[in-house]
């Protein structure tokens, strides 16, 4: 039984392996979803799971190992306990009663295995939702030992524990050995005895023919030499090699891509502890909605971080840009390298001081779900405090040209704790609006700005925003209101929901497009997760 298990974990296991390391493929998947051989909308909307599927994956994998461990534990045993004399090359064990834990730290298979355990349960451990959020770095560090243990998961089944026989037509399973019967002073049969009497007292010639009679009515079959055994070839080693050589050509390639640093034309210290760093850089191509990877060798030597793009290069301009939150160790000494004085985050303030700034690569860009956004008819879009990061890309295309696309009407959405925060792209979003005018499309977007907070509501009133004025909101968003009234004047229309925020209105907002309505109106529902 504990063979049984042990070999069926491992199957399990193996393709797991397999196909944990696909949703990792970043560039793969930012090909597939932008290429047009992936025609299908509900194709490309799958593989915005990657990232739950790379989850589904690495859970899978340590509760099979857990039963694989189990299993071999009893293995263990019974290898000890079941010493087989009678055929030598197949014991595991040296010898009948060998302690079993040399079997489990003084082999390879063993030895890999348990650094194996000790490697998942760190990755494992690490990844829980609390570490993420409390200490990034240990979810970083820790998940990058995923070398190791593939590494060490090759070395596990080259140990040859497992065998199978080579010559089972000398030797076929329940065949009758009279030589080594004779050897080991054991009862001939009797059966045996009756039809060879002259031959039972010395060995039994190998050229003797077999009597038929003899095989007819007993059953057997003589063996005409000694079984061989030899090792299977690791399947694992079919399974891993693929995903995994694909895997390691995409990083070579992401290293040969993003080798060279970018040029930081500018930094903005924004409200709220929001830092904007707008760089360049050649060739660099990106759709909005997408986002990359940055990273500063002087802030970190191994660590980088993902952020959305919220200005991608054009045709007319090179420059693109993102928005980044101060809250994290890397995120403050990142900051604090760009910037004069740290402090200086209680207003807008472009700096034209001359400096030099720290080397910063650029790993990107990847795709995610808001690329869809443009590609709908009509687009929700959802944003909870820097969660409009996303739809600030968006708003720059749109800004620049939205006819090119397919969306026509777009609602947006953004609740924030603080009236400042509305300031990061307050310009943007009054441009676009007074644009929209000027083309006589006023119902284009649909703006609505809620501020769950109201201590300095005053500080926004005045004629530079006095298009976001009517149109911020005091409180919380009323959503199933909100999609009544969607679905109403979007009647039997496919709506694209796209929301960027606290797990809270993101599992709101994901019910609700799952219900049903008396308009005949379908929302399909994306959040953002970084892959």
């Amino acid at each position: 039984l504990g063979l049984c298990v042990s070999r069926a974990s491992a199957s399990v296991l193996n393709l797991n392996c397999c196909l944990v390391l696909l949703p990792m493929c970043r560039v793969l998947l930012a090909f597939l979803r932008g290429s047009q051989k992936v025609a299908s909308r509900k194709t490309r909307r799958l593989l915005d799971k990657s990232k739950t599927f790379h989850v589904v994956c690495g859970v899978t994998i340590c509760i099979f190992s857990v039963l694989h461990v189990a299993a071999h534990l009893v293995n263990a045993l019974n290898f000890s306990e079941n010493y087989n004399e009678d055929f030598l090359a197949l014991n595991a064990a040296n010898y009948r009663g060998e302690d079993p834990r040399k079997l489990l730290f003084a082999t390879v298979p063993g030895l890999t295995g348990v650094i194996m355990v000790l490697v998942l349960f760190l990755m494992c451990t690490a990844s829980t939702y609390a570490i993420r959020v409390s200490n990034y770095d240990i979810f970083w560090y820790t998940h990058n030992l995923f070398f190791v243990f593939y590494m060490l998961l090759m070395l596990h089944v080259s140990g040859g524990v497992l065998k199978y026989q080579i010559n089972l037509e000398e030797h076929p399973p329940g065949c009758f050995n009279p030589n080594k019967t004779l050897q080991q002073n054991m009862a001939i049969p009797k059966a045996f005895e009756e039809l060879f009497p002259d031959y039972t007292t010395e060995p039994f010639p190998e050229d003797l023919p077999v009597p038929e009679r003899f095989v007819q009515n007993n059953f057997m079959r003589i063996c005409s030499k000694e079984p061989k055994f030899q090792s299977h070839f690791p399947e694992t080693w079919f399974w891993i090699s693929g995903p995994l050589c694909l895997y390691c050509v995409e990083r070579l390639y992401r290293y040969i891509r993003s080798n060279k640093p970018v040029t930081i034309t500018s930094v903005i210290s924004h409200p709220s502890n929001v830092l904007e760093v707008r760089m360049i850089k050649d060739d660099f191509k990106a759709r909005p909605g997408q986002y990359v990877i940055l990273h500063c060798p002087r802030v970190s030597a191994l660590e980088s971080h993902p952020f959305t793009l919220t200005m991608c290069p054009t045709d007319t301009k090179a420059t693109f840009g993102v928005h980044l939150k101060v809250v994290g160790d890397w995120t403050e000494r990142f900051r604090d390298l760009l910037l004069l004085h740290s402090n200086q985050d209680t207003e807008i303030l472009p700096i034209f001081q001359q400096r030099r700034y720290p080397k910063l690569y650029v790993d990107g860009p990847f795709g995610s779900p808001f690329e869809e956004s443009l590609n709908y008819e009509v687009s929700f879009c959802v944003a909870g405090g820097i969660g409009v990061t996303p739809f600030a890309s968006i708003l720059n295309t749109l800004l620049d040209d939205w006819k090119c696309y397919k969306l026509r009407r777009l609602y947006f959405i953004w609740v924030c704790r603080d009236i400042e925060s509305f300031r990061w792209f307050a310009d943007l979003l009054c441009m676009l609006h007074n644009k929209l005018w000027q083309e006589n499309r006023p119902d284009y977007i649909n703006i609505q700005l809620y501020l769950s907070q109201t201590d300095g509501i005053q500080k926004i009133i005045g004629e530079k925003y006095q298009a976001l004025n009517s149109r911020l909101l005091i409180g919380r968003p009323r959503w199933k209101l909100l999609f009544d009234e969607i679905a109403k004047c979007n009647r039997r229309k496919t709506i694209g929901v796209f929301c960027c925020g606290p797990n809270k209105i993101s599992k709101i907002l994901h019910k609700l497009s799952n219900s049903s309505n008396s308009y005949g109106t379908r929302f399909e529902y994306s959040k953002e997760s970084f892959s």
